[in-house]
């Protein structure tokens, strides 16, 4: 039996491993220079940044008990609860000091993974996992489930300032505000207290690309007027609605993602990890 995977966010991984744990010989294709997907860091003057997932949580006992690994290998940590403008108490978020991403290249170890190379037709394998948002799937195979995924976009900035200028805060959902949505301490983050911000526009701002103006209305936003270096990076899909839980299947080609469940990393492992056993299961 042969298994083709395309896309190395964390559910393709997430599917990969499982397969390759269970002895099915599996490969993984992914159109990035990287592993990581939406668990995107770069690096910026020789530090870290995360762009795209702002943090992990978990309350599946199966994925915390992964989080608790990433912990044990010193790859993961509990960041807050706490966010400015939440509504309640909120979960516990995780951050990774090397950067999101890093989790993403733990479980890349020890599969077969070719890199750069873009994939345009179906594969020819027993099994092919497209692990990817919907609009980017049907580039491959005009599937039913992913015509029907609804996606918003995002751009992320990466703002790096002299020195720390703001009152100390972890993040902030910045509610009602027409371009700015999220606001992130990165040096709180990560933990290194760097005068590094990460902000992410709402869906409406974000098509325009315009990482200044997004940088401007975070100034005005904290109250911070120096003029940072700004970094832009735009996410045509960032955020899907809400689906139903588990993965798509049409013959031998299977669709998952963070879009089957509530829109969060642990979906996504979790969606991939279906996928993985339904394969199995079959061979």
């Amino acid at each position: 039996m042969t298994v083709i995977v395309v896309g190395a966010g964390i559910a393709g991984l997430a599917c990969a491993r499982e397969i390759l744990d269970a002895g099915i010989p599996v490969r993984v294709i992914e159109r990035a220079p990287g592993v990581g997907g939406r668990l995107a860091s770069v690096r910026i003057d020789g530090r870290i940044a995360d762009i795209g997932a702002a943090y992990v949580t978990a309350d599946d006992p199966a994925f915390l008990g992964r989080l608790q690994s990433w912990r044990i290998a010193g790859l993961a940590r509990p960041w807050t609860d706490s966010f400015r403008g939440q509504h309640g108490p909120g979960p516990m978020r995780w951050s990774a000091p090397g950067g999101l991403r890093s989790l993403a290249e733990d479980l890349a170890g020890e599969l077969e993974i070719t890199l750069g190379a873009e994939v345009t037709g179906l594969p020819r394998a027993d099994a092919v996992v497209l692990a990817m948002p919907g609009p980017e799937a049907l580039r491959i195979a005009d599937l039913a489930p992913a015509r029907e995924q609804s996606w918003l976009p995002s751009l992320a900035v990466v703002l790096t300032y002299g020195k720390r200028v703001w009152t100390d805060f972890h993040g902030a959902f910045v509610n009602d505000h027409p371009i700015v949505a999220t606001i992130v301490d990165d040096g709180d983050r990560r933990g290194d207290r760097a005068p590094v911000l990460v902000a992410h526009a709402t869906p409406e701002f974000a098509p325009s690309g315009d990482g200044a103006k997004l940088a401007a209305a975070v100034g005005e936003i904290l109250g911070i007027g120096e003029t940072p270096r700004v970094d832009a990076f735009p996410w045509p899909y960032a955020t899907p609605a809400p689906g139903p839980a588990g993965f798509a299947r049409a013959g031998n080609v299977y669709l998952c993602g963070d879009a089957f469940g509530k829109p969060r990393v642990q979906t996504a492992w979790l969606s991939g990890r279906a996928v993985a056993r339904s394969i199995i299961s079959e061979r």
